[in-house]
């Protein structure tokens, strides 16, 4: 059976731990929001090139990239299929159809992750100014009592 402490019944120390804790917890939950925008826009600049591949380029020699800054030179032979990354270095051959749905669904899936953890960084925000406005009144409280 768990118990429940309200904040205000916590000394001022317990409270700076507390609000150490909680801000962790607001740095992990912000960095892993800020990179799940970084993989909803990997994924959308996935769709934008499998949109690129068309039927009008093939047989045409077009620019592979390698790495983010090399390129080497190529032919695009089936403009109809496509490599898709699915994950841990595995690759699979797909329709341009089917990889738009797959990054597409990606897409999707990453967004209403990012809504929740939105939700969820709004309410310790919320519980951050809350527990920083009691640990102020017992800061001043204190520093009445002693004078």
């Amino acid at each position: 059976m768990s118990q429940t402490i309200s904040v205000s019944d916590l000394d001022v120390t317990q409270l700076a731990d507390v609000r150490k804790q909680l801000e962790d917890e607001l740095n992990h939950l912000t960095n892993s929001f800020a990179q799940l925008k970084q993989a909803q826009a990997k994924f959308k600049n996935c769709i934008e090139n499998v949109r690129e591949v068309n039927p009008q380029n093939a047989d045409k020699t077009i620019l592979v990239p390698l790495t983010n800054s090399l390129y080497v030179p190529g032919k695009l032979s089936d403009p109809d299929r496509v490599i898709v990354d699915v994950g841990t270095g595995y690759y699979i051959e797909k329709t341009r159809p089917q990889a738009l749905k797959h990054y597409s669904d990606k897409v999707e899936y990453i967004r209403t992750n990012l809504e929740t953890l939105e939700d969820t960084i709004t309410r310790k925000r919320d519980n951050m100014g809350y527990l920083t406005d009691i640990l102020q009144q017992k800061l001043r409280a204190q520093t009445q009592s002693k004078s």
